[in-house]
C-alpha cells in the first residue's frame, strides 16, 4: 500500500494518474464506476423483524407462552389472552429500545452527504461528495469540511481541526512537502482527511482514498465488527428467569404426578394446576416494572443532561469502577483562553474563561488595570483572521481557536474587534505558514500605517530590534532578551501555548518584519471547567478511578490533571505503549492515569485490558475515532454538543452539555435505580413465593385451587405492579455516593436477597393457605378471602421492606397512592359485577376480620426475617 504521505506532490499526482488540473468528467466517471460511491457502506444490517423476535428468546417469556396455549386448550379462553397479551407489550418495548440501538451505522452515511469542490479540466465544480473519486483535485477553503483522505499539494496558510479523528484540540497547521515515516494519523502533516475541518487558509489536494478505504471508513468497518455488550443487568435478569423456568416446571411436574397418582385428577385439572403455578411462580409485571423504572431513572437523568439511549444502561451506571475520559471539552471547556501575559518585563493573569468578554487583570496577586497591556492585547486583535459575530444573543466565532482567545483576551480590556479593525485598516497581509511561524498585517491609522506581527517566539525575537523597559521602548538587549525567554519558558513549563507580538510604525519603504520593537507574550490554554473538579472528588470518593486518555500532549494533559488533582505521575504517552506488553500496561493501569498522544487503538487496547482485569469501564468520546471504543465499553458516554453523529449513534449515553460532572450525577442515578430495583425485585418475587407456597402445597394437600390463573394475573400485575411501580422511585439512600462500586461478581438476587424473598414469602404463603383452609368447604369464599388478604397485606409488607434499606415510613408518596389505588382496584371488583369474572363473592365483617388478624400475624414475622437478613 503506497504511504502518500512519504512521496512529493508529484509523485503523488503521478501515482494517481491525474494532474494538477484535475480528471476529465469522463475518466471521474469511469472512477466513479471502479471504486464506488465515496460513502460508508453497511456490511451487515439487522431486520425489525429479527429484532421483535428477539425479543420472544428469554427463558422466562417461553414458559409465559406454554402456560399461555395451555391455557387456550383447556378452554381458559380469557387466561390465554391476558397471558399473550403481557407477552406482546414487554416484546414492543424490548423492540422499541433495541432497534433503535442498531441503527448507530446510518450516522456514518450521513458525513459525506456534503458538497465539494473539484478542478476538472483546469475548471472549479461543486459536486455531491459522494461522487469524489481518487484522483480529483480538491479546492479547499475556510469553513469547509473535507470529503476524503488527501494529500496536500497546495498551502496557504491552510489549518484544519482534526480532533474528531485525533482527539487533539488546536489548529493543526498543514504542510505541502513530503515527510518521513509517520507513527499514527496527526503526524502526518501533509495529509487532510474525511471529515475534519478546514479553520483557517486554502489550499489543493488530490485525493488518494474514498469510501471504506479512508481512516473514517476503516473506523466504520471496526465498528460494524464490534457487537455491542449486553449489560450485566440483562443477563442477570435472563438468569432469572431461567431459575423462575426451571422451578415452575420442577413443580408442575411433582404436582401433576401427586395428581395422577394420589388424587385420581383428570388431566384437564392437572392442566388447569400447572397453568396456575406457572403464573404464580412467573412475576410477569416484572419486566415491565423493570423498563418503566429504568425509563423513569434515565427521564430524571435527561433533566440533569444525561440522555440515556440504552435503558439498561441506567442500571449499568451505578456499578462502574473506571471512568476513561477524554481531556478536551469534557474535562475542559473546548475554548483556548488566555490566562498570562508578559509584557515589561512583568507577567499579568486574566480570569475568565470560555468565550466570556469579562476578567480582571491581575499583577502580582493585585487588580490592575488594562491600560499598560493595551498595545499588546490590541495585535493579538488585528494580526488576526478570526471572525467574530457580535449580533447573535449567544457570542460566536469562525476561524483558529487560538486567534479566538486573543479576541476575548481583548474584550476583557474592553477591545473590540469590529471597533479596532475600523480604526486600524488592514492593507497587507503576509500569512502564516508552517515554515514561516509568524504572521505579519500592516493598517493605516490617522495617515499612518503600523506593522503587527505575531507568531512562534524565536522568529519573532529574530524580527526586533527594540523592546520595553520601565514604560519605555529600548534596544533589545541580551539581558531582556534572556528575561523574555525566561517568562516563556515559564509559560510553557505550565502548558500554555505561548505566542509573541511585536509592531512597527512604517515609514517609506521600510520593511514590516524587520527591526519591530517587542510587545510581549500571550499564554493560552484550554482551562478546566469549574465545576469538574469537585466532581472528580465526587466519583473517587465514590470508589471510581478517572483516567485521562487524550490526544494532547503530555505536558498539556498533566497541567490539565494537576489542576484537576488527578494523579499525574508516570503519565504515557501513546508511543510507549507500542511495544509494551499486555501484562507490563496492566500493571502500569493499576498505577497511572494519564495518558497523552493516544490514538484511538491505543483507547481501544487500554479498554480491553481493563475489563479483562474485572473492571466495569465508562468510557467518553466525542469523535469518530473514539466510535468503536464506545461500542465496546461497559458503557459509552459520547458528548452532545461537539460529539460527531456517529460517536452520539455508537453511544449508551450522551452527555448533553459535555460536562464531566454530569457523569457523577449520572453514576449517583445508576446506584438510586439499582437499589431501587433490588427492592421491588423483593417485593414481587417474594409474592411469588407466597403464591406458589399457597398453590403447591393446596394442591399436594388435595385442597382444591386457592388461587385461579386470572386472580393471580390481575395480583402480579395489577396490584403487584402498581407499588412495585412506585418504588422505582424512592428517593437516594443517604451516602449513597460514598460507598464503593457494587462487586462485579455480586448478583441482583444474591444469597442474602434470595433468602429474604423466600423467608417473607414463606410467611406470606402459609398465613394464605391458613386463612384459605379454614373457609373451607366454600371454595368460592375461601378463595376471595385468600386473594384479597395478599392484596391487603401488600402496604405492610412494602414498609418493612423499605425501612430495611434505610427508608422513613411513608416518606415515598407515590408508594402510598399506588397502594390505596390497589386496595380501591380490588374493593371494586369484590362489591361490583366484576365479581362474577373473578369467580368471587362479596367479603361480610367476619371476612375481613380474618384478614386483619392475618396480617398481625404477617407484620411481625415479616418484619424479623426482614431485619434478620439485613
Amino acid at each position: 500500500m503506497v504511504n502518500f504521505s512519504e512521496l512529493q506532490p508529484k509523485e503523488v499526482i503521478s501515482s494517481l494518474n491525474t494532474s494538477e488540473t484535475g480528471l476529465s468528467p469522463e475518466e471521474a466517471a469511469e472512477r466513479l464506476v471502479k471504486y464506488g460511491l465515496n460513502e460508508i457502506v453497511e456490511l451487515r444490517k439487522v431486520s425489525p423483524l429479527s429484532i421483535f423476535l428477539q425479543q420472544f428468546s428469554n427463558f422466562l417469556v417461553l414458559i409465559l407462552l406454554a402456560a399461555a396455549v395451555l391455557a387456550f386448550f383447556v378452554g381458559e379462553t380469557v387466561d390465554s389472552i391476558l397471558i399473550f397479551m403481557i407477552v406482546a407489550l414487554n416484546g414492543v418495548f424490548g423492540f422499541i429500545q433495541d432497534y433503535k440501538a442498531e441503527k448507530s451505522i446510518e450516522a456514518l452515511r450521513n458525513l459525506a452527504k456534503p458538497k465539494a469542490k473539484v478542478l476538472r479540466n483546469g475548471r472549479q465544480m461543486l459536486i455531491s461528495s459522494s461522487e469524489v473519486v481518487p484522483g480529483d483535485i480538491l479546492v479547499l477553503e475556510e469553513g469547509e469540511s473535507i470529503p476524503a483522505d488527501s494529500r496536500l499539494i497546495e498551502n496557504i496558510s491552510i489549518g484544519l481541526d482534526e480532533s474528531s479523528l485525533t482527539g487533539e484540540s488546536g489548529t493543526v497547521s498543514k504542510i505541502v512537502k513530503s515527510i518521513g515515516k509517520a507513527l499514527s494519523i496527526a503526524d502526518k502533516k501533509n495529509m487532510c482527511f474525511m471529515h475534519t475541518n478546514v479553520v483557517r487558509g486554502k489550499g489543493l489536494a488530490v485525493v488518494v482514498s474514498t469510501g471504506m478505504d479512508t481512516e473514517i471508513g476503516k473506523i466504520a468497518h471496526k465498528l460494524q465488527e464490534i457487537e455491542s455488550p449486553r449489560t450485566r443487568f440483562q443477563i442477570e435478569l435472563d438468569n432469572i428467569g431461567k431459575k423462575i423456568g426451571l422451578m415452575v416446571i420442577t413443580i408442575a411436574f411433582i404436582v401433576g404426578l401427586s395428581q395422577f397418582f394420589f388424587y385420581d385428577a383428570s388431566p384437564i385439572e392437572t392442566l388447569l394446576i400447572a397453568v396456575s403455578l406457572a403464573v404464580a411462580a412467573i412475576p410477569e409485571g416484572l419486566p415491565a416494572v423493570v423498563t418503566l423504572s429504568l425509563a423513569m431513572g434515565a427521564n430524571r437523568m435527561v433533566k440533569r443532561n444525561a440522555l440515556v439511549r440504552k435503558l439498561p444502561i441506567t442500571e449499568e451506571l451505578g456499578s462502574i469502577d473506571v471512568i476513561c475520559t477524554d481531556k478536551t471539552g469534557t474535562l475542559t471547556e473546548n475554548r483556548m483562553t488566555v490566562r498570562k501575559l508578559y509584557h515589561d518585563g512583568k507577567v499579568y493573569t486574566i480570569s475568565g474563561a470560555g468565550y466570556e468578554s469579562t476578567g480582571e487583570f491581575t499583577l502580582n496577586g493585585n487588580v490592575v488595570g488594562p491600560s499598560s497591556v493595551e498595545k499588546l492585547l490590541l495585535s493579538g486583535v488585528l494580526c488576526n483572521n478570526a471572525e467574530f459575530s457580535h449580533e447573535d444573543e449567544k457570542r460566536s466565532f469562525l476561524g483558529d481557536p487560538t486567534e479566538v482567545a486573543l479576541i476575548v483576551s481583548a474584550m476583557k480590556a474592553g477591545i473590540n474587534k469590529v471597533n479596532a479593525e475600523r480604526e486600524y485598516k488592514r492593507v497587507h497581509e503576509v500569512p502564516f505558514t508552517s515554515e514561516r511561524k509568524m504572521m505579519t498585517t500592516v493598517h493605516e491609522h490617522r495617515g499612518k500605517k503600523i506593522a503587527f506581527m505575531k507568531g512562534a517566539l524565536g522568529v519573532v525575537l529574530d524580527s526586533c530590534t527594540k523592546s520595553y523597559e520601565n514604560g519605555k521602548v529600548v534596544p533589545l538587549s541580551e539581558d531582556l532578551k534572556g528575561r523574555i525567554l525566561k517568562a516563556e519558558a515559564e509559560f510553557s513549563g505550565t502548558a500554555l501555548r505561548v505566542l509573541a507580538f511585536a509592531y512597527k510604525d512604517l515609514s517609506f519603504n521600510s520593511k514590516a518584519e524587520e527591526g519591530l520593537t517587542f510587545l510581549g507574550l500571550q499564554g493560552m490554554i484550554d482551562p478546566p471547567r469549574a465545576e469538574v473538579k469537585d466532581a472528580i472528588v465526587k466519583v473517587r470518593t465514590a470508589g471510581i478511578r478517572v483516567i485521562m486518555m487524550t490526544g494532547d500532549s503530555k505536558g498539556t494533559a498533566i497541567a490539565v490533571a494537576e489542576e484537576l488533582n488527578l494523579p499525574s505521575s508516570g503519565a504515557l504517552e501513546g508511543k510507549d505503549l507500542e511495544n509494551m506488553s499486555d501484562e507490563l500496561l496492566i500493571e502500569k493501569l493499576n498505577t497511572i492515569s494519564i495518558f497523552a498522544r493516544v490514538d484511538p487503538l491505543h483507547k481501544f487496547r487500554i479498554l480491553n485490558l481493563l475489563k479483562s482485569e474485572g473492571h466495569l469501564v465508562a468510557m467518553t468520546g466525542d469523535g469518530v475515532n473514539d466510535s468503536p471504543a464506545l461500542k465496546e465499553s461497559d458503557v459509552g458516554i459520547a458528548m452532545g454538543i461537539r460529539g460527531t453523529d456517529v460517536s452520539k449513534e455508537a453511544s449508551d449515553m450522551i452527555l448533553l452539555d459535555d460536562n464531566f460532572a454530569t457523569i457523577g450525577h449520572a453514576i449517583e442515578e445508576g446506584r438510586r435505580i439499582y437499589d431501587n430495583i433490588r427492592k421491588f425485585v423483593t417485593f414481587l418475587l417474594s409474592e411469588n413465593v407466597g403464591e406458589v407456597t399457597v398453590v403447591f402445597l393446596a394442591s399436594m394437600l388435595g385442597l382444591g385451587l386457592p388461587l385461579t390463573a386470572v386472580m393471580l394475573l390481575w395480583i402480579n400485575l395489577l396490584t403487584d405492579g402498581l407499588p412495585a411501580l412506585a418504588l422505582g422511585v424512592d428517593k437516594a439512600t443517604k451516602g449513597i455516593m460514598l460507598k464503593p462500586p457494587r462487586d462485579r461478581s455480586k448478583s441482583i438476587v444474591d444469597a442474602k436477597l434470595l433468602t429474604r424473598v423466600v423467608s417473607s414469602g414463606l410467611v406470606l404463603g402459609l398465613t394464605i393457605l391458613t386463612l384459605y383452609y379454614i373457609n373451607l368447604p366454600d371454595v368460592t369464599r375461601a378463595r376471595t378471602i385468600a386473594f384479597t388478604a395478599i392484596v391487603a397485606y401488600e402496604f405492610a409488607r412494602l414498609e418493612i421492606l423499605r425501612n430495611v434499606f434505610g427508608h422513613r415510613l411513608f416518606s415515598n408518596r407515590w408508594l402510598v397512592a399506588a397502594v390505596l389505588t390497589s386496595l380501591a382496584l380490588q374493593l371494586t371488583i369484590i362489591y361490583t359485577p366484576l365479581a362474577q369474572f373473578f369467580g368471587i363473592i362479596p367479603l361480610d365483617l367476619a371476612a375481613w376480620l380474618q384478614i386483619g388478624v392475618g396480617l398481625l400475624v404477617v407484620m411481625p414475622l415479616t418484619y424479623l426475617v426482614m431485619h434478620l437478613t439485613k
